[in-house]
C-alpha cells in the first residue's frame, strides 16, 4: 500500500459508541467545522499555504480537496467519543467510561478530561510546563466540578486485571487506561500509578500530550485518522479548557459557539488571516506540535476568561471572532506543517 493509500485509510479501529451525544469539549460539530474552514482557507490562500501538496494528495486518492477535509474534520470530531478511560469505584471495583448522571451535565465519558491545559498553574508532577485537569488544582471551579468530585472520591483510574481492585478484591477492570491510554499520552513526562488511585487527586495528563501523541503516530504511518485526532486540539482555543473547569457555562458556551458560527461569521478568513500571525508555526525539521499548541492555550486563557462567567451575547461574540478564528488559524499550521511529510510522493 502505497504512502498516500495508507493516509487516505479511514478505518475506526476504536469503539465509539456514543457518535450523537454532546461532548465535553467544543462541540463535536465545532470541531469539524473548525477543520473544514481551515482546508477551505488553505485553498482560498494558496500561495502562502501548503495547499498545493493538500490538493495533490487528495488528487492522487481520488477525493475532491473539501471530501478531505470532511475526513479529517471527522477524526477532529471523533476524539470525543473515544472508549479509552475507565474509573473504577473505591468500594464496588466497578469500571465505567462515564458517570450515570453524565448527559444531564455534559461529561458523557471520562476521556474528556484528557482535554484541558490548565493555565491557571505552572508545571505539573508529571514534569510537564502546564498540566490537565487535576481537581485538587483548580483554580476556578464550580458545580459540575465538585459534584464529579464526589461522585468519584477514591475511584481510581483502572489499570487492569491484577491491579488496584475495590473492597474485598472486588475488580471489574475493562481496559487498561493507565498502561495504555496515559502511557500514550505521557510523551517523556513522568507517571507512576500512585498519581491515579484517588481521582479528586488524579493529575491528567494535558491535551497538547495527545496531540503530540497522534502526530507522532501520524507522522510514522500517516493516516487521515491520526491526522485528524491531532486537530481535536482546538480545544486549547476553547476558553474553560484552559482556565480548566467543567462548570462555569462551560456547556452552554460551547453550545452557543455551535448555533451562532455561521450567523456571526466566526470564520471570517480575514480575522484567520490575522490570526496566523499570533503562532511560531512548527519547524520544519522538528515533529513536536506542542509549543504551537500550548501557543494556542495561552491565547485562550489570555483572551476568554469572561466567558465563564458571563452569559451576554455581546461579551460571546467579542471572544468567539478571537479564539475561532485562532482555532482555525492553529490547525492551518498544523495541516502545513503535516504536508512536509508527503514531500517525497
Amino acid at each position: 500500500m502505497t504512502t498516500v493509500a495508507r493516509f487516505i485509510s479511514f478505518c475506526i479501529p476504536l469503539a465509539f459508541a456514543f457518535n450523537s451525544l454532546s461532548a465535553h469539549a467544543f462541540k463535536q460539530v465545532t470541531h469539524k467545522r473548525i477543520v473544514q474552514d481551515a482546508v477551505a482557507y488553505m485553498q482560498a490562500n494558496p500561495n502562502t499555504t501548503e495547499f498545493a501538496k493538500l490538493q495533490r494528495l487528495a488528487n492522487n486518492a481520488g477525493l475532491r480537496v473539501n471530501e478531505l477535509g470532511n475526513l479529517l474534520g471527522q477524526g477532529a470530531y471523533d476524539v470525543d467519543d473515544f472508549a479509552d478511560t475507565f474509573i473504577c469505584g473505591a468500594i464496588t471495583g466497578d469500571c465505567v467510561q462515564a458517570p450515570l448522571w453524565g448527559m444531564a451535565e455534559s461529561i458523557v465519558k471520562y476521556t474528556s478530561y484528557w482535554h484541558f491545559q490548565n493555565h491557571t498553574q505552572g508545571i505539573d508532577e508529571h514534569g510537564n510546563d502546564f498540566g490537565g485537569y487535576n481537581y485538587s488544582q483548580l483554580t476556578v471551579k464550580g458545580d459540575v466540578d465538585n459534584l464529579a468530585s464526589s461522585w468519584l472520591y477514591n475511584d481510581h483510574l483502572d489499570d487492569g486485571r491484577g491491579g488496584k481492585t475495590g473492597w474485598f478484591g472486588a475488580e471489574d477492570s475493562e481496559y487498561r487506561t493507565y498502561q495504555v491510554t496515559e502511557g500514550n499520552y505521557r510523551q517523556g513526562s513522568y507517571s507512576n500509578y500512585n498519581m491515579y488511585q484517588d481521582f479528586q487527586n488524579m493529575p491528567f495528563q494535558p491535551l497538547d500530550n495527545l496531540g503530540q501523541y497522534w502526530y507522532s503516530e501520524f507522522w510514522s504511518q500517516p493516516t487521515v485518522q491520526s491526522l485528524g485526532f491531532v486537530l481535536h486540539t482546538t480545544d486549547l482555543l476553547q476558553p474553560h479548557h484552559t482556565w480548566t473547569t467543567s462548570a462555569l457555562n462551560h456547556s452552554g458556551w460551547e453550545a452557543w459557539v455551535a448555533d451562532y458560527y455561521d450567523s456571526e461569521n466566526l470564520n471570517d478568513f480575514a480575522k484567520v488571516n490575522q490570526a496566523l500571525s499570533s503562532f511560531s508555526p512548527i519547524a520544519a525539521n522538528s515533529q513536536d506540535i506542542r509549543p504551537l499548541l500550548t501557543q494556542g492555550g495561552s491565547f485562550s486563557y489570555a483572551q476568554g476568561g469572561i466567558v465563564l462567567y458571563s452569559q451576554s451575547h455581546n461579551d460571546r461574540v467579542a471572544v468567539a471572532n478571537q479564539v475561532v478564528p485562532h482555532a482555525i488559524a492553529m490547525v492551518v499550521h498544523i495541516l502545513n506543517h503535516a504536508m512536509n511529510r508527503f514531500d517525497t510522493i
